[in-house]
């Protein structure tokens, strides 16, 4: 519509997007972990703990789980100012911005249609990650706004509010996501009326509306007689003589008269809804979660001192945080992503519950938090957070991955030429990623090192291709197939292969993405100078229709 105002956030660098390489991931069979044996026939032992920068191994990930990730929790740094103190605020947040909205785009294209994503941020940069995920979601797939109590009680040392909470920002992939509901903690003894018909337990519910908007006069269509078992007619009348209202409309009386209960106190009739228990187990969930619920800082301090107690987190997240969020987004055997993994908190409630997981860590915490925890999971030594909860005994593993090195790096000339740290099965793999296909080496056939569909190939080579090589591919080949060689150089003439294309390394991919950089993390490096500083503002930008 013309005229309609569009609400867009901006910042120094927003322009200003990375072109990722998409590196392969190599094991680490010595770091990664399995349990010795099966505990249960649900043991999940295919979850990945990856060393790096969480932007590259995003990327790294894309190929392979690009719309099959079904719940996104992430713990981003929450940009509080300590991190560049000696600088403008104003540059920092636009980092900071520029570093979220980098994974924000990656984190989408990998979630399932029917997936969501769930941020905790605190109060600095909730609202300007409001907008931005608007931007990367779209606003019509926000789905709520809670507020997490992250503490039990004040600060007194705080110079003006104690602050008691953080945010979570809940993001859908589209209307697919359907956020499932809360157990409801009944109380077991208000449940004290027994139905021989039914042979359930009930409590009673008044059919008069009590409380706020209670009155006839608010809703005159609720006021109508309904017949007692003795044929006198009730009127919703208060205890105190004033007219009332029923909570049901009259033709549902009609329909479920038999749930009603009448009972006569002090020569006047009162008539209940009989409320069975676990009819109505479920309820949704609130977007106020209060700490003794989901719990608080100091508990998830708790939990990381059991298994590292000389390095424990300033604000970690208690597991049964995590378990409201994943049971809230996910079933068993679903996967949950969480590329800020931190103390691995993530992967340890989602592992106890049944779910797969991925997560990412480049700090050295990677190996002093995250895999001792992970290893006490699995051997069922971790009794602490939700393990005695949910009856955890153990089992399943993880593979470790780190990132390979950049395929390209320059030689001593400046020229890029095939990194050294490569050997023959990484350089197929790495082609395979930059040429958009899946790696899948032929146990037979040598050159069938990867496919993009069942009868497109892909073959990667340091050797020079001459024509005995050639014609002795080409002999192999079916009819329909074809075939992509990557090599350093070839001699051949291409047109004499009609259905195979020749391309040559490194110049096929030097142009696709940014070789030889490691990090992406939020860096002084990445600072503009001071001359280039402009305000930071939401402005309204006129729709040009």
């Amino acid at each position: 519509m013309s005229g309609r105002t569009k609400l867009e956030l901006t910042w120094i660098g927003k322009d200003q997007e990375p072109r990722l390489e998409p590196r392969i991931l190599i094991e680490d069979p010595e770091l990664s972990y399995h349990a010795p044996f099966r505990v249960s026939e649900n043991d999940i032992f295919d979850n990945r703990l990856i060393f790096g920068d969480n932007l590259l191994a995003l990327k790294a990930l894309e190929q392979e789980f690009t719309g099959k990730i079904k719940c996104i929790f992430i713990d981003p740094p929450y940009n509080t100012g300590s991190a560049f103190s000696h600088y403008d605020d104003g540059l920092e947040h636009s980092i900071w911005l520029s570093m979220m909205r980098d994974r924000l785009v990656l984190l989408r294209t990998l979630l399932k249609n029917d997936g969501s994503i769930w941020i905790t941020i605190d109060d600095n940069e909730v609202h300007y990650l409001k907008v931005l995920c608007d931007e990367v979601f779209g606003r019509n797939n926000f789905v709520a706004h809670c507020i997490w109590q992250k503490v039990y009680s004040e600060r007194m040392d705080a110079k003006g509010f104690s602050n008691s909470h953080d945010h979570i920002l809940v993001y859908r992939k589209s209307e697919a996501f359907k956020v499932k509901q809360l157990p409801k903690e009944q109380n077991q003894q208000q449940f004290n009326f027994y139905d021989e018909v039914a042979k359930k337990y009930y409590r009673r519910r008044s059919l008069r509306k009590e409380g706020s908007e209670s009155l006839r006069t608010d809703r005159p269509s609720m006021w109508y007689p309904i017949q007692a078992p003795d044929g006198s007619l009730i009127f919703p009348i208060k205890p105190d003589g004033t007219e009332g209202r029923w909570r049901w409309k009259e033709e549902n009386v009609k329909e479920r008269y038999s749930e009603l209960e009448f009972v006569k106190k002090d020569g006047r009739w009162e008539i209940y809804v009989k409320q069975y228990l676990h009819d109505n187990p479920m309820r949704p969930p609130s977007t106020i979660w209060f700490q003794e619920e989901v719990g608080h800082n100091h508990e998830a301090k708790l939990e990381v001192k059991m298994f590292n107690k000389d390095v424990v987190f300033d604000t970690p997240k208690p597991e049964r945080l995590l378990k409201r969020i994943i049971e809230l987004s996910t079933d068993p055997n679903d996967i949950v992503l969480d590329s800020f993994a931190g103390s691995g908190t993530t992967g340890a409630v989602a592992h106890k519950i049944g779910r797969r997981w991925i997560m990412i860590e480049l700090g050295e915490h990677c190996h002093t938090h995250i895999i001792p925890r992970m290893k006490k999971v699995i051997d069922g030594t971790d009794q602490g957070g939700i393990s005695k909860m949910v009856n955890w005994k153990g089992g399943g593993g993880f593979r470790y991955y780190r990132l390979a090195p950049s395929l390209l790096e320059k030689d001593k000339f400046g020229n890029w030429v095939i990194s050294k740290q490569y050997n023959a099965a990484m350089l197929a793999e790495a082609m395979c990623k930059h040429m958009g296909f899946t790696y899948c080496p032929d146990e037979q056939v040598y050159w069938k090192q990867g496919k993009s569909t069942e009868r497109d190939y892909i073959y990667t080579t340091t050797q020079l291709v001459t024509r005995e090589i050639a014609d002795q591919i080409q002999t192999q080949m079916a009819d329909g197939e074809t075939l992509l060689i990557c090599c350093k150089a070839y001699t051949v003439n291409p047109d004499d292969y009609p259905n195979i294309t020749f391309v040559k390394i490194p110049q096929a991919v030097l142009k696709k993405c940014e070789f030889g950089r490691d990090d992406y993390s939020l860096s002084i490096s990445q600072l503009p100078p001071k001359e280039t500083v402009e305000q930071i503002e939401l402005f309204g930008e006129e729709d040009g229709q």
